[in-house]
Order: C-alpha cells, then sequence, then structure tokens
C-alpha cells in the first residue's frame, strides 16, 4: 500500500512543481508594473477606441513620430485627410501616417519620447496587461461620474467592458483631461499619471464632466480607421485596409487577401521599420532582430556621385608627377615580371 501511494505522489509532485514554470511560459513577462502601466496609460486611456489602438502601434516606431512630428512642424494646418494625403510617399508604417491628422498628438508623443517609447514597449511586451490596464482606467473614470456619451463621443457597455467610439465616425475628437480628477484621485503616490497642460481651443462643453475638454473635430474620411481592439483577445487587430495602409511588407501581404474579406486580423510589429533604434529590453531586442540598420554602401555612393569640391581639388594635387613616373620606369624594364607591372603603372596614368 505504501509503495503504491509513493508511486502516485511522486508524478504529482513533479506535476506540481511544473505547473507554475509552464504557466510563467505562457504568460506574458510583467516587465513594467502595475502602477508604472496605470501612470503611463492614465492620460490616453479614455480616448476612442480607433485612434488609440493606433497610438499604441505608432508608439513602437519611435523615430519614425519624431519623423512625422517634425513633418507637422512644418505643414502647420494640415489635419484630417488630408494631412495622410500628402505623407502618401513617405516610407513610414501606417499607424504613424494616420497620426498625421491628429497632428496635436503626434506634437505630445514627440515632446515626451520617453513615454512613447515606454509605451510602446509595455504594448509590445505587456499587450494583454495593457488592456487590461486601459479598462480598469475607464471603470474608475465611469464610477467618478467622469465618463459618459457626449456628443463628440459615445460610451457603451457590454459584458463588463466599456467602448469609446466617436459619435461621428468622420468627425473625431480627441478629449483632453486632468487624470489626478478624472478617475477620482490618484491611487500611487510614488507614481503620478503623465500629464500634461490642456492644448489651445479646449473648452468644457454642455454636457460634458469638468474633468474632460473637447476641442475641434477632426474630419476623416469614412473607413479612416483601421485598427480596433478585441477586448475579448486582449489585442489590438486590422480591421480594415484603408487607403494608406497598403501591401508593402510580408506580413501586410499576408493580411490583404483575410481584410478584402472583411475579416480582422491580429496586427504585428514590423521591426524594419524601428529604424535601427533598439528596444530597451533585452527581450525584444532578440524577438525582432529584423530591425532596420544604416546602409553605409548607399551613403558612399551619394559622396562618389556629388563630390565636393575640396575633395576633387585634393584628388588633382596627389597625382603624380611626370618626372616621377619616368624615374618609375627605369627600373620597369629590368623588372623580372615581366608586362605585369607596366600594364598596371599605364592604368593609372590613364586614370
Amino acid at each position: 500500500m505504501r509503495t503504491r501511494l509513493v508511486g502516485w505522489l511522486f508524478p504529482l509532485l513533479a506535476l506540481v512543481l511544473a505547473a507554475p514554470a509552464a504557466f510563467a511560459q505562457s504568460a506574458p513577462a510583467r516587465v513594467y508594473t502595475q502602477a508604472q502601466l496605470d501612470q503611463m496609460l492614465a492620460p490616453i486611456a479614455l480616448y476612442p477606441d480607433p485612434l488609440l489602438s493606433q497610438i499604441l502601434m505608432a508608439s513602437t516606431y519611435p523615430l519614425e513620430v519624431v519623423k512625422a512630428a517634425r513633418w507637422a512642424d512644418v505643414h502647420p494646418g494640415l489635419q484630417g485627410d488630408d494631412a495622410v494625403r500628402a505623407v502618401e510617399a513617405e516610407n513610414w508604417d501606417p499607424s504613424v501616417k494616420s497620426l498625421v491628422a491628429f497632428p496635436r498628438i503626434l506634437a505630445m508623443m514627440d515632446e515626451r519620447l520617453e513615454w512613447t517609447q515606454s509605451l510602446g514597449e509595455a504594448f509590445l511586451e505587456q499587450e494583454p496587461y495593457v488592456m487590461d490596464t486601459v479598462q480598469r482606467l475607464r471603470e474608475r473614470a465611469l464610477a467618478s461620474g467622469n465618463l459618459a456619451s457626449n456628443d463628440g463621443m459615445r460610451v457603451s457597455q457590454q459584458t463588463g467592458t466599456i467602448f469609446i467610439e466617436p459619435a461621428n465616425p468622420q468627425l473625431v475628437y480627441v478629449p483632453y483631461y486632468d487624470p489626478l480628477l478624472v478617475y477620482g484621485g490618484w491611487w500611487w503616490p510614488a507614481y503620478p499619471p503623465v500629464r500634461w497642460a490642456p492644448w489651445p481651443g479646449y473648452r468644457v462643453r454642455p454636457g460634458i464632466s469638468v474633468g474632460l475638454y473637447l476641442g475641434g473635430g477632426v474630419r476623416v474620411s469614412s473607413g479612416f480607421f483601421f485598427g480596433d481592439f478585441d477586448w475579448r483577445e486582449r489585442r489590438v487587430n486590422i480591421v480594415r485596409q484603408s487607403y494608406y495602409y497598403r501591401p508593402v511588407t510580408v506580413v501586410e501581404r499576408r493580411h490583404v487577401e483575410v481584410l478584402r474579406r472583411g475579416e480582422p486580423v491580429r496586427w504585428q510589429h514590423e521591426a524594419l521599420h524601428r529604424r535601427a533604434i533598439p528596444y530597451r529590453r533585452p527581450a525584444l531586442n532578440q524577438r525582432y532582430p529584423e530591425r532596420a540598420r544604416p546602409a553605409p554602401v548607399q551613403r558612399e555612393t551619394r559622396e562618389r556621385a556629388q563630390p565636393a569640391p575640396v575633395q576633387r581639388e585634393a584628388r588633382e594635387r596627389v597625382k603624380p608627377a611626370p618626372a616621377k613616373r619616368e624615374t618609375r620606369e627605369a627600373p620597369r624594364k629590368a623588372s623580372p615580371r615581366g608586362d605585369d607591372q607596366p600594364q598596371q603603372g599605364r592604368g593609372r596614368r590613364d586614370n
């Protein structure tokens, strides 16, 4: 009896000990703590779902965000569809292109680049936790009476999930709110929420709580947003192929047929759009080794194609004088290697 009990006990003990390890392998690593996730997501968790999904995607490409923000700086007044069409030829990720429609968001992401990078890497490594954090923040705002439908946004609740969508899909309002107020107080004293001052033109609108402001709406075309949340699976999906979301990369080509059938596909990070910017997390550098790197051959080609006058003059000055060439020809006749050296000498003189 004892032998039989021991025979059952050891396999059971091994199973119990192996279970945490197996769970740790299947669950995403919790690199950022809950306090840090609350801190970084607090100022954007109440944005409309499609806009928030594309901000998260774009945050994984910080250098392209900086380039897009610089572009927006020199094209003031362009927003919405007009801005996106103007950057169609740029080799940026579609999520970054979509944000030129909202230049204030780009400016904020550029000014707070450390926050942008942390947001992008948290999204890449802890996507389910990021999704859960957004929902918890929305629950706090709702319980505090500071989140409700208005003339700019529609708030709904289904099976415990809070959805925020533009009231008019072709007129998108970007809300501003103070995270210290809208959530009914802050619960992490050591991790205050990320905050910034209200943008010009923002004001309290009728029917909206004092903690949330709306500026002017941004007009976009029907079907402008190609990203959205799959709250049940806790991930971001691509739901349609926009005119600025073109099948260029291998991953995008795999999406085309699915999108044409109207089926969503899971968004995948395109490491080439990192533009040689390393990830700060070692695990991400291992996961995405194909990150784009500088191309020294192209730089050398440009230098040869457009040499500076100083470089040309320097090359002229170092050309051997005729007298020196005659000095070389004397021992060349006695060279035991035949015609090899004279041929090389003549080639240098012709050049």
